[in-house]
């Protein structure tokens, strides 16, 4: 008597069929209505799901992509694409010779999408300072409440950076992104800290080109801005710093409407 249908019987045992290969799968990747999607998204979907069950932490070495592709079902370079797709949104972080990681440090997101928004959409000064003020009047109040004594002391330190760097326009700039991206960590609010960071990269990268056009006086009255936002942080009084940043804040905005790039040449630093 032939053995086929036996073989074939044995042959059906160790391999399930293919929904059910399609549950199990979805069980894998914490899905509870069977669908599996395909491509990059079961990469994220997997590696999100090891998250939220707290099997990977903040600093914690994902497996090696040839161990992922084998758990999760897909090919190298399908773990790559979700891999690349995972950084895109801040969610990991390559180490050349290393491997990939969960992010150690405090929350971040990618500002590459609100760049391309920006391009596509024309954002205005008046539309960045009006999002800035609705984000950052709220996160100075926080951080008087909140700051602890090393917050305080890098924000006084940037306070000082500042003032030493009044001759130099592009130098102030990265100090007054370091100022306000100090405020909002100092709010300990990871949700405040990540969207001001955010927007702190996108006003960085429109300001820059134009930042040599500040005048002196302009500077110098941000300066001492900050150094009042700093001392009512510092003095705890939450009210105060609110205050005091809305109105930096409107004034940095004023000051740049004034500024007319094509009348003169941008300001070198001396």
């Amino acid at each position: 008597m032939s053995s086929a249908p036996q073989n074939a019987r044995n042959t059906q045992k160790r391999k399930p069929a293919p929904a059910a290969r399609r549950v199990l799968r979805a069980r894998v990747l914490g899905r509870s209505d069977g669908v599996v999607e395909g491509g990059a998204e079961q990469v994220i979907a997997y590696v999100r799901g090891l998250i939220e069950r707290k099997e990977l932490r903040p600093g914690d070495r994902l497996p090696a992509e040839r161990d992922l592709a084998t758990q999760i079902g897909v090919s190298r370079p399908t773990v790559r694409m979700g891999l690349h797709a995972l950084a895109a949104m801040g969610g990991v972080q390559s180490r050349h010779g290393s491997g990939t990681y969960i992010p150690a440090g405090p929350p971040a997101l990618g500002t590459e999408a609100l760049s391309l928004l920006a391009a596509l959409h024309d954002f205005t000064r008046e539309q960045m300072y009006d999002a800035r003020r609705i984000l950052e009047v709220g996160a100075a109040g926080l951080a008087a409440e909140c700051a602890t004594p090393d917050h305080i002391a890098s924000l006084a330190e940037e306070v000082a950076s500042l003032f030493a760097s009044l001759d130099d326009p592009q130098r102030f700039l990265v100090h007054d992104i370091n100022f306000h991206r100090g405020v909002a960590a100092a709010s300990r609010n990871p949700i405040i800290a990540a969207v001001v960071e955010m927007v702190s990269a996108l006003y960085y990268e429109q300001r820059r080109a134009t930042a040599g056009q500040a005048s002196d006086r302009d500077l110098r009255d941000a300066a001492e801005a900050h150094r009042e936002i700093y001392q009512a942080i510092r003095a705890h009084d939450a009210g105060g710093a609110r205050r005091a940043m809305n109105e930096h804040l409107l004034r940095a905005s004023a000051y740049q409407a004034q500024e007319l790039p094509k009348s003169r040449p941008p300001r070198a630093a001396r």
